[in-house]
């Protein structure tokens, strides 16, 4: 009877130490996934303001174009742009010599 109890022991330490081992590659793989999540949402917040920004030196091009004025249209020009909004076309206006 002694040897029944002792095996009943031994047998729910070994599940609660399975259990510990799921938990713990659970959280692995959450803190996994989100150390690609954070990097993958700054690579396409990045894409889309560098969109945004090639889409406001077209409109500035297209504006421009009847008054004189240009901005060269390249993916750098996209990016300052796009990530520093009007400012970063004005200083790139300056920049490029205006």
């Amino acid at each position: 009877m002694d040897e029944g109890r002792e095996m009943r022991k031994m047998d729910m330490s070994t599940e609660i130490g399975i259990l510990i081992a799921y938990a713990f590659g659970i959280i692995v793989l959450y803190v996994v996934g989100y150390l690609f999540l954070v990097p993958l949402k700054l690579v396409l917040r990045l894409v889309l303001n560098s969109l945004a920004g090639g889409a406001f030196i077209l409109l500035f091009n297209w504006i421009g174009g009847y008054l004189g004025f240009h901005m060269a249209l390249s993916w750098i020009s996209a990016v300052v742009v796009g990530v520093l909004g009007i400012p970063g076309a004005l200083a790139w206006m300056v920049i490029a010599g205006l």
